[in-house]
């Protein structure tokens, strides 16, 4: 097995101010321990440098005024929210992360790797078609989706455990059969979105699936749902393609979040996707950085065990340095299991007349 490790180094240029969460750290610590565990140059793990994505494979999600306000505020500076400023240079900044998506998925596609994982930034999963939003410009995700199937695939199933909803992601496809989205996220949260009500709309009503969780859960809930939830759902859905959305802010060290996965529980999510990945889709998945901003404690760590579970490495040995296991204790909550298995039990009612792995 290969996994291609997406990556360049100008994402690291992208910047919103030096104490902005979104910094060029997020990638650069976690570049540091990828080397220092030797898998740059691993066998079982290929190092492809992306290039920009097109405007038209950008034009086929966003509307085109506000790709030329982007264009125009890159040139002189500009505001999206208080969190989401258009620094200089910010298009060709956001073009490169599309890009780093798409040439993640054109190498699952062409055979280069059995699936990609894209070291991307500034993240997407907030971006609609008309607005930026959550320190997101243009949509990753759904650029990439979109250019899958403009090569010939036609179900594309996507795992955001992002801690926050991904709303922009979900407003693209909530009308749409033939891509499944599926979230797990805190709750309540930013952006307020992502309730087990909202399943679709129209021809895509049953297609959404969210799975709301309390502060304080843990890697035994997002197994359970992983489990209960994603497995099945996958398994009836049959996609072309798996793609995870892969925010690190979950991670018990996040300073701006208050769940309580490990490294170790996030390798486990990703085996279990790789695994279901294989049965379904001759192992076609791609995963694409999104959130994260534990920049020494949680992402080199929770990068390396989604990395190393994607090229089918042992995972034995992932875990933070013993220093941090004092937070994990803090912010752990042993009831939100509970919480989280009768929120599962609601939205298999909800979804059981569209599906029948819920009946």
């Amino acid at each position: 097995m290969t996994t291609a490790l997406v990556f360049h180094p100008d994402f690291l240029l992208h910047e919103q101010s030096r104490d902005h969460p979104e910094r060029r750290e997020r990638l650069s610590y976690t570049i540091d321990q990828i080397r220092e565990e030797g898998l740059m140059h691993h066998p079982a793990v290929k190092v492809i440098i992306p290039g920009f994505a097109s405007m038209e494979a950008v034009s086929r999600v966003h509307h085109p005024e506000y790709l030329a306000f982007l264009e125009h505020a890159s040139r002189t500076g500009g505001f999206i929210d208080f969190d989401t400023n258009v620094p200089p240079n910010l298009l060709s900044h956001a073009l490169l992360a599309a890009g780093g998506a798409i040439r993640a998925a054109d190498a699952v596609l062409d055979g280069e790797a059995e699936n990609a994982f894209a070291l991307v930034r500034p993240p997407g999963h907030h971006a609609r078609p008309g607005t930026g939003a959550g320190f997101c410009y243009l949509n990753n995700m759904a650029i990439m989706v979109r250019h899958v199937q403009q090569r010939g695939l036609e179900k594309v199933m996507i795992l955001d455990w992002d801690a926050h909803h991904g709303d922009g992601t979900q407003a693209f496809f909530y009308e749409d059969p033939s891509v499944l989205f599926t979230s797990i996220h805190q709750s309540p949260f930013y952006p307020g979105s992502g309730s087990i009500d909202e399943t679709g709309y129209g021809p895509g009503t049953g297609y959404t699936a969210n799975m709301p969780v309390p502060a304080g859960t843990g890697d035994e809930s997002y197994t359970y749902l992983l489990e209960t939830i994603i497995e099945p759902f996958a398994r009836e859905f049959r996609p072309d393609l798996i793609a995870v959305s892969a925010g690190q802010d979950n991670h018990f060290t996040d300073p701006l979040t208050g769940l309580a996965l490990t490294a170790a529980g996030y390798a486990g999510l990703m085996k279990g996707a790789v695994g279901l990945a294989r049965e379904l889709c001759e192992g076609r998945l791609v995963a694409i950085l999104e959130g994260g901003y534990s920049v020494e404690g949680g992402l080199p760590y929770t990068n390396l065990g989604i990395l190393a579970a994607m090229a089918g490495l042992d995972l034995r040995s992932i875990r933070e340095p013993e220093v941090y296991r004092e937070w994990l204790i803090r912010v752990s909550d042993p009831s939100a299991h509970t919480r989280v298995r009768e929120n599962a039990h609601a939205l298999r009612t909800r979804l059981a007349p569209y599906w029948a792995c819920f009946r």
